[in-house]
């Protein structure tokens, strides 16, 4: 099984755990009560968010200033830090000097880091489920070009058109 297939896997366990029966995803609360400490700042418009761990404590920041769609992705592509990747999240944050942080920022989404890769997967299966897309994009697909069947679709599910977009693409 590929990194982005346990990702998407990873992403459905949690679907079935907390048990989420229907879109929008409560990602907030879903890392609430895994432990997670949520934190909202304002921070540079390059930076959608940050995960760590601190004492212990696990932490996922999110800029406060950015769309409360684009919020939600940060919060599940951070929280696939968490699960897929803690060992790379260990260690102080130092904002003046190199600290341990993994960011959803422009190598995010570049796509070329294959962790940020498996975030950006488990963000997306987590958002919006292949179940719950099956049950309402027509099984032989669906325009890209329709724009208002798109934003319909992302405020549904409370994703970004382009979040949507990235997900239909890779539905499999």
């Amino acid at each position: 099984m590929s990194g982005v297939e346990k990702a998407r896997t990873a992403a459905r366990a949690i679907i079935a755990e907390f048990p989420v029966r229907a879109a929008p995803v409560p990602v907030e609360r879903i890392v609430k009560a895994r432990g997670i400490v949520l934190q909202y700042a304002p921070l540079a418009d390059e930076l959608s968010g940050m995960a760590y761990i601190r004492d212990g404590v696990r932490i996922i920041g999110v800029n406060a200033l950015h769309h409360p769609n684009r919020q939600r992705f940060t919060i599940a592509h951070e929280l696939a830090h968490h699960e897929l990747h803690p060992e790379q999240l260990l260690g102080e944050v130092h904002l003046d000097k190199a600290f341990r942080v993994m960011m959803r920022d422009d190598v995010a989404a570049q796509g070329v880091d294959s962790l940020e890769i498996q975030a950006n997967a488990f963000a997306a299966e987590l958002l919006m489920p292949r179940a719950f897309l099956n049950e309402v994009v027509d099984p032989v697909g669906l325009d890209l070009d329709d724009e208002e069947r798109l934003e319909a679709l992302a405020r549904k599910f409370r994703v970004s058109t382009s979040a949507l977009r990235y997900r239909l693409g890779v539905r499999g």
